[in-house]
Formats: structure tokens, sequence, C-alpha cells
């Protein structure tokens, strides 16, 4: 197994006061997996990416990712915001290939990945534009094109389409479904959005809160090429949205 999350528990003390954000959470993912932790805000789920991720440790449990215990970030793998972290005083171009430098990349191979990965976002003809002359999409597109230009085993993203307009966000959900699909990435994605996990998600974690805790994994029976209109799509998207009106508090695996 990949990534192994084993009975992990993680409390808060805020006001004076102590919450679990995660109460025993156990989860599996297989390498090349694309998997959205889905609920409510306090359900814990940018709690368990950021563990998974190693920007917070666990107060008991363990988190493994081949075989390693998650103690730290790993320069192997990337993590994508909801606010792009773009410098404002770099170009596209030179933005992507901000990871690049950081790994010793000599300079011509630096232009030639960005190239790509610029191309393969949708970008191309912008290398020279700056953030400010790009919409919200765009810079998102450059931060994500950042982000795969150094070849990272595993990418996290935490609602990274959350604050853009409903048009944009489809289309960057058609895009970045199509970049799994084709670069074969391990992917886990945060969202509150029952339609988003079910458009991209192989399997879909149900988390609930007070605690936040696993409650139930959908594995996603549709093909790679999802119509958001189909019979299929609507059925799935229908027994996600059930799940959440459920009274049972056992976790339950389940599958539609």
């Amino acid at each position: 197994m990949y990534i192994e999350v084993k009975d992990a528990c993680k409390n808060f003390v805020q006001d004076g006061k102590e919450f679990t954000a995660l109460d025993h959470v156990s989860l599996e993912i297989e390498k090349g997996e694309f998997i959205c932790l889905l609920g409510p805000s306090g359900c814990g789920k940018s709690t368990l990416l950021n563990a998974l991720a190693g920007f917070e440790k666990v107060n008991s449990g363990s988190i493994k990712i081949d075989g390693n215990e998650v103690k730290e970030p790993s320069i192997n793998n990337i993590t994508i915001f909801q606010n792009y972290g773009l410098l404002p005083w770099r170009n596209v171009q030179k933005n992507v290939e901000l990871g690049l430098e950081s790994k010793g990349i000599p300079k011509e191979k630096r232009g030639e990945i960005a190239s790509k990965y610029i191309e393969l976002v949708g970008l191309k003809g912008f290398e020279k534009r700056h953030p400010r002359q790009l919409s919200g999409g765009q810079q998102q597109r450059v931060a994500i094109a950042r982000g795969l230009a150094v070849d990272p085993d595993i990418i996290f993203m935490d609602e990274p389409f959350g604050a853009l307009d409903a048009i944009t966000r489809m289309k960057l959900q058609e895009d970045i479904l199509s970049i799994s699909r084709k670069e074969k990435k391990t992917i886990i994605f945060v969202t509150h959005d029952i339609e988003e996990a079910v458009f991209l998600a192989d399997r879909i974690v149900v988390m609930m809160a007070d605690p936040g805790r696993i409650k139930s994994i959908v594995t996603v029976p549709l093909q790679a090429h999802r119509d958001r209109t189909s019979k299929d799509f609507l059925y799935v998207r229908d027994k996600v949205f059930e799940l959440f009106n459920m009274k049972a508090d056992a976790y339950i695996e389940y599958y539609i």
C-alpha cells in the first residue's frame, strides 16, 4: 500500500478548549489514485491533508507514505492551496521555473520543462505575463504548472478552485482530471462540493464533524471521461448526497 493512515488522532486547543480534529482515522491509498476528501467545514479534511503532507503531526496513530513515516513535508510532494502563491515580480515562465531552480536544474533545461507544463495547463502564449495580468483561473493554472514541473510523487490540493467562479471552476476540474490521467499522479484533493468530488475522484472519503472522522469511502464507478448531465453521474451524486443524511455513525465501505 502506497499511503497508510492508521488510527490517526489530532487534537487542538482553541480558546482554552480542546477539540478533536481527527478521531481514529484510518485510510489506505494506492499509487496513482485520485482521492477526494469530502465533507462540511470542521470535519477534519484539511487537517488530514496537512498531516499527510507533513505540515501537521498527529497526536497518536501513524501516517506512512511508501513505507516511511511522515514527519515533515517532503520535497518529493507538492501542495496547491486556494491562494495561488505566485511571486508578483515574476512572469508566468519564471513562476513555473521556481521549483526547478530550487532543485538545481540547469537554466536551459528549466525553460524546456516549464514550457511543457505551461502548454499542458493551456497557457501557451502567456509566458511573459505577470500575475496581475492574469485572471484567478489563469493564476491557478500557473500554480498547477509550477507544481507539476518538479515531477512530484503526490499532489495535495486544498480546495484549490473554491474562490473561482462556477464556469472557471468547472473548466479547471476538467483540466486537472485530464492532467491526472496523463501524468498518472497520486492526487489528494480537499473539497466540500459533492459534484466536484464525483467528477474528479476514483474514491471519495466522506468525512463528518464533531469529532472529525471518516464516515464512509465511496468508490466512484464512472469512466475517466465524465458527463455531469448523464444518468450515471447524477445517480452517484445523489447517492453521495444521501450519505450526509444517514443517521448511522458507524463507518461503512460504500459501493454504488
